[in-house]
């Protein structure tokens, strides 16, 4: 067996009776992630002045600005709902977890990422009334969004368990 197929068997593998080790796991993950973007958030917000711009290099700017809605911006002035939407995806991706039959090793690796974002975002509207995002790539044609370390999180964790579930693992 090849070092990628070991790998896959290993991400694709029910937990059974590990389910413990793979929560803290996902517990860990999460925290990371929250950490990581409570910082950026932190930083942007004390040290960029809202509607400012800081070049990094040509493709990369950290632009401060106020998400008052949701994803790409809708919804503007009710971010509220995002917010109780978000924790009540979390509090059912953690149910899942804890009493899934057949859950699997990527699952809590890829959703201990879109928790932590998630749950990073949620404290944002809570601590600073609106989602701090501040990463802004430029140079893409039709792409004009400015995003924060949260949803790239979400990201990381969304598309892994999408082609894995799509290609790696179909019951």
């Amino acid at each position: 067996m090849s070092h990628g197929s070991s790998f896959r068997s290993f991400l694709t593998m029910p937990v059974a009776d590990r389910r413990s080790r793979y929560l803290a796991g996902f517990v860990a993950v999460s925290a990371a992630c929250l950490a990581l973007s409570q910082l950026g958030s932190y930083l942007v917000n004390t040290r960029i002045p809202l509607g400012t711009s800081v070049e990094v290099n040509a493709v990369l700017h950290f632009t401060h600005i106020r998400n008052m809605g949701g994803v790409f911006g809708l919804a503007q002035g009710r971010g509220w709902v995002f917010a109780v939407f978000s924790v009540l995806l979390i509090t059912a991706l953690v149910v899942y977890l804890l009493r899934g039959r057949q859950v699997r090793v990527y699952e809590f690796l890829c959703f201990g990422f879109i928790a932590g974002g998630g749950l990073s975002n949620v404290l944002d509207r809570l601590v600073y009334g609106s989602v701090i995002d501040f990463i802004d790539i430029r140079g893409i044609p039709f792409w004009h969004y400015i995003f924060n370390t949260a949803d790239t999180f979400v990201h990381i964790g969304l598309w892994p368990m999408l082609f894995i579930g799509l290609f790696w693992h179909r019951d």
